[in-house]
C-alpha cells in the first residue's frame, strides 16, 4: 500500500483497532438517491483504490446502500483486503421498491442484515458493526437492548469484532454498554448542529469514536451564511472549514466524507489538513447558538 501523511493521524479504538482520524464514506457510490447502480461504475472502482492509496484504513458503508451495490463494490475493487483496512457497517434499515428507507431493526432482521453484509463484502468477520436506531438525524428515546443484544450474540458467535452505534443518546450509549463495548457511536453532528456536545466529550472521556456525519447538513440560513463568511476571509470552501472544524474539536472525532469522484476524494483529504485559525474557531463555535 502507498501510504501518504493523513489529517488528524489515527484513533485507537480498541486494543486491535485503529482508524485513520480521516476514512471515507461509501454511501455516494451507489446511483440517485442512494439507490441502484453508479452511473460509472469504472470511476467508483478508482474512487475505492484511491481511499487505499491514500493510506486511509477507514470505509463506512451499510448493504442498504444501494441495497448491496457499495458493498459489492468495495469487494470488487479491493477483495482481498489490504491488511490494515477496516470496513464499518451499519444494521437497522432496508430500501423498498420505491427507494426508501423503512426501519428494519428486529433482531432476526438485524442477523439477516449481518449475513448480507458478511456475504457482499465476501469475508468471514466484520470489522465493526454499527447498530442504526432513531430517525434520520436526531435520536429516538428508549430501549435498544433487544436490538444490541442480538448484535452481541453474533459477535460472541465470531461474525463481528467490534459493535458500534449510530444515531443514540447517553442513555442509549450507557444501556448497550451493559451488554457489550461500544467502540464508536455515529451521530448527526456539526459545526451548527451541536446538540451532541456532552456526547461528543463523554465518548472521547471513555475513549470512544465519534463519528458524525451530515458535516454541512441542518444549518439556518443564519449559520450557513457565518459559515460562508469565515470560509471567504480565509479563502478555502466551506466543506474545508466543516471539516477542519470537527478535526480540530476533539481528538476522538472521526470523518467520513463521501464522494464518487477521484478528484473530490483528494479534495476532501486536503480538506481536512487546513488547521483553522484560533478566531476563527470561536467565531465557528457561536453559530452553533445561533438563532
Amino acid at each position: 500500500m502507498t501510504t501518504t501523511s493523513l489529517p488528524g493521524g489515527t484513533y485507537r479504538l480498541a486494543d486491535d483497532l485503529t482508524l485513520t482520524r480521516v476514512g471515507y464514506g461509501a454511501m455516494q457510490l451507489a446511483g440517485p438517491g442512494v439507490f441502484g447502480p453508479p452511473s460509472d461504475p469504472d470511476e467508483a472502482v478508482r474512487v475505492l483504490r484511491a481511499v487505499v492509496e491514500l493510506g486511509i484504513t477507514h470505509i463506512d458503508t451499510s448493504d442498504f446502500y444501494g441495497p448491496h451495490v457499495t458493498n459489492q463494490l468495495i469487494r470488487d475493487a479491493l477483495a482481498p483486503y489490504p491488511a490494515d483496512l477496516r470496513i464499518v457497517t451499519k444494521v437497522g434499515a432496508r430500501r423498498d421498491e420505491q427507494g426508501g428507507w423503512p426501519h428494519a431493526r428486529e433482531p432476526h432482521e438485524l442477523v439477516e442484515q449481518v449475513h448480507d453484509n458478511l456475504r457482499n463484502l465476501g469475508v468471514e468477520q466484520l470489522d465493526v458493526v454499527n447498530l442504526r436506531m432513531g430517525g434520520v438525524d436526531a435520536p429516538e428515546a428508549g430501549s435498544i437492548a433487544p436490538q444490541f443484544a442480538a448484535l452481541a450474540e453474533l459477535q460472541q458467535q465470531g461474525l463481528i469484532r467490534h459493535l458500534g452505534l449510530s444515531t443514540v443518546d447517553a442513555d442509549q450509549l450507557a444501556e448497550a454498554q451493559t451488554i457489550a463495548p461500544v467502540v464508536c457511536v455515529q451521530n448527526m453532528y456539526n459545526v451548527a448542529r451541536r446538540e451532541d456536545d456532552a456526547l461528543v466529550d463523554l465518548t472521547a472521556e471513555q475513549g470512544i469514536a465519534y463519528v458524525p456525519y451530515f458535516p454541512l447538513g441542518g444549518f439556518s440560513p443564519l449559520q450557513s451564511g457565518a459559515l460562508d463568511r469565515v470560509a471567504e476571509r480565509l479563502e478555502v470552501s466551506r466543506l474545508t472549514v466543516a471539516l477542519s472544524w470537527l478535526l480540530q474539536r476533539s481528538p476522538n472525532m472521526l470523518l467520513i466524507p463521501g464522494t464518487s469522484s477521484v478528484a473530490h476524494l483528494r479534495d476532501n483529504v486536503a480538506s481536512a489538513g487546513f488547521v483553522l485559525p484560533e478566531d476563527a474557531v470561536a467565531e465557528l463555535d457561536a453559530i452553533g447558538s445561533a438563532a
